[in-house]
């Protein structure tokens, strides 16, 4: 790589470094302009164009909270629907955890009429009941129905403060269906009434129940129930159509289930977060599959046409996942990315077409997951559930659940350190490897024997020009002294694989959440010496003690294996010192656990190449290079074809 190569990629990048912030600057001028125009007609109290104006707004910046806080108080005060409108994203789970048991006053639907027999069900009392088991916490809301919040117990956010799944009217949940008269219903916009006047139920020894009924009249109801047990992260949720012949219009054979959340920012490192939040789904009796990680689009969609068995909302550690007894019919489930300034890092929808059979009474059989992608508690809930912990595919997913995770989990069982566990699994793996890797660390050590002789080689052949000729003159020294030059490379091939394993499994492993070690507070996420009062693009704004330790260590093994392979070609030197520096840029915004990990093990590699030194007799493989030296070496045909595109190019190879 010449000086010319390396002047253009430093321009490119320096260009795109550039056009991002010209094109962010220019967004956000953008953005506020017409903010300005909005705010204005607001205050002349012209709301019908300064809503048209703060939804234009979003164009610029997708789900800015103040824009989408705006056009939801122009919708209640012009009398819209809240199913027409985004959720509301102003309430915190500190504001839910205050008020208690009573969501705050909203405004009521002006025309109640146009729900036809569902038209008293238009008003009602906004009050919140609480179904808890030692867990989690629900607060079921009688406006629609549907759980209002969920707490996990269990578990805190990285602030220490509770740990909400979501809370508040920012949660969408519920059926859309035509009436027999044509009326669109809504159930998320009308009031249920409770069966019991019960309002806290706490679930210690047995199974309790929430019912709650949507009436058409007292003989002819929608009802829900949801159905807690102790020590459980799930909810068992039955719906009932009673009596709704005559009323659910006769040629319907599926009902719309609307479910739509925002996923409030857990964890301290907020890009490793998005990076593993998505949406997932499981096609019936078939595969598990959804929106890819990391998504690059402000809105990520799939048009399910085929049938589901359950739909996840998933966070890096924590789920919401809503699981159907029979199937879904068929799904559209859109993931949308939030500013990064936000308190939320995802709003998800899904629309869920549900068979419906027009009877007497029919009924339909769910369940609701609240809690953590733990996978041991995943597998015990069934369904394959644990498949939303992405590990890999093919053999890296292979060597996560079969080999990774079972030795993880059994080291658990008898140390309490997860920095312990982690050098541990390192040293069990490197011990496991070692015996087909021993031969390579020979091969290296017995290059590092003839490092002089390679010396020797590039002071023969020192111009640029010469680079075949020297190339092929150290070939034929490894050659007649018996050293397989390419055998270097078996213990970074095999290693890879595991690499990659563990490049999966830390960042998701729910057991490193939290887990402390030495000056890391939290080895699922990034571990920080210094913040910086500025962000570095690509780096962060915080310093990564365990990403420059594993920096450092990389081209502290680099160096030991260039210098024993004789290589000292410009551009492949600067490729090799670059990658490991390029990796310090991506990693340092990654697991701590995943850093440390890559630290120990170019260390144990490191110093298994110095304990394969000391079995390499020098005297041995000289005296082999001198008796290989008397005999007439017959060329490889790799050699042979190195050299014929050598002699194409017009460089005859060197002699004998």
């Amino acid at each position: 790589m010449d000086k010319n190569t390396i002047t253009g990629i430093v321009l490119i990048f320096a260009i795109f470094i550039g056009f991002s912030v010209y094109n962010n600057s220019r967004m956000n001028k953008s953005y506020k302009a017409v903010m300005e125009v909005a705010d204005s007609l607001y205050k002349n109290g012209d709301m019908e164009n300064a809503r048209a104006e703060y939804i234009n707004a979003l164009r610029y910046k997708p789900n800015e909270p103040e824009a989408v806080a705006k056009v939801n108080e122009i919708n209640g005060i012009l009398g819209f629907s809240q199913s027409q409108q985004k959720p509301d994203t102003s309430a915190t789970a500190e504001q839910v955890q205050r008020t208690g048991n009573m969501i705050p006053e909203t405004t009521a639907i002006a025309d109640s009429g146009r729900y036809g027999v569902f038209g008293g069900s238009a008003k009602g009392d906004d009050e919140l009941i609480t179904l808890e088991n030692n867990r989690i916490e629900m607060k079921i809301s009688q406006k629609g129905g549907r759980v209002f919040s969920v707490k996990v117990k269990d578990y805190t956010t990285h602030d220490s403060q509770p740990l909400i799944l979501f809370s508040g009217d920012s949660t969408v949940f519920g059926f859309n269906f035509y009436t027999s008269d044509n009326k669109a219903v809504v159930t998320n916009d009308l009031y249920f009434e409770p069966v019991s006047e019960e309002k806290h139920i706490n679930v210690s020894t047995e199974p309790r129940s929430v019912v709650l009924r949507l009436k058409a009249n007292d003989e002819q109801y929608i009802e829900y129930s949801y159905t807690l047990s102790p020590d459980k992260y799930s909810v068992d949720f039955d719906v009932k159509f009673t009596s709704m012949e005559g009323i659910i219009a006769s040629n319907l054979s599926s009902i719309t289930l609307d479910w739509r959340m925002y996923i409030p920012q857990q964890e301290k490192g907020r890009q490793n977060e998005e990076s593993y939040a998505t949406i997932k789904y499981k096609f019936f009796q078939d595969e598990v599959e959804g929106i890819r990680l990391r998504q690059q689009k402000d809105v990520e969609t799939a048009d399910i046409p085929t049938k589901l068995s359950w739909v996840a909302f998933q966070d890096q550690f924590f789920s919401s996942i809503l699981i159907s007894e029979d199937f879904f019919l068929n799904g559209l489930v859109s993931s949308t990315k939030t500013p990064e300034t936000s308190r939320y890092i995802r709003y998800y929808t899904a629309e869920l077409g549900v068979p419906f059979n027009q009877g007497e009474e029919t009924s339909l059989g769910m369940k609701l997951y609240y809690g953590p992608n733990h996978i041991s508690t995943l597998k015990r809930e069934g369904m394959q559930l644990e498949k939303i912990v992405f590990l890999g595919k093919n053999i890296t997913g292979w060597i996560n659940r079969f080999i990774i995770i079972p030795v993880f989990n059994w080291l658990e069982k008898y140390i309490g350190s997860y920095g312990l566990i982690i050098l541990i699994l390192t040293i069990i793996i490197k011990i496991i490897l070692f015996p087909l890797t021993f031969k390579s660390y020979q091969s290296t050590a017995k290059m590092q024997v003839l490092k002089p002789m390679v010396d020797e080689i590039s002071k023969k052949f020192p111009k640029q020009e010469d680079a075949m000729k020297k190339q092929q003159a150290t070939m034929d020294l490894y050659k007649r002294a018996g050293i397989n030059p390419m055998g270097g490379c078996l213990p970074m091939l095999l290693q890879m694989p595991i690499l990659f394993a563990m490049f999966r499994f830390f960042p998701v492993s729910i057991e490193l959440r939290q887990e402390p070690f030495l000056w890391a507070t939290d080895l699922s996420t990034y571990d920080s010496i210094l913040n910086l009062p500025f962000k570095i693009p690509f780096y962060g704004s915080h310093v990564s003690l365990f990403t420059i330790l594993m920096t450092i260590s990389t081209l502290l093994t680099t160096k030991m294996t260039s210098a024993t392979s004789g290589q000292d070609q410009p551009g492949m030197k600067f490729m090799m010192y670059s990658m490991p520096v390029m990796f310090m840029f991506i990693l340092n915004n990654f697991s701590a656990g995943l850093t440390y990990y890559y630290f120990l093990a170019n260390m144990l590699t490191f110093a298994q190449n110095i304990i394969s030194k000391r079995f390499i007799d020098a005297e041995k493989v000289l005296a082999t290079l001198e008796e290989n030296k008397k005999k007439p070496m017959k060329k490889s045909k790799w050699q042979q074809r190195l050299e014929e595109a050598a002699r194409q190019r017009g460089i005859q190879p060197p002699k004998k």
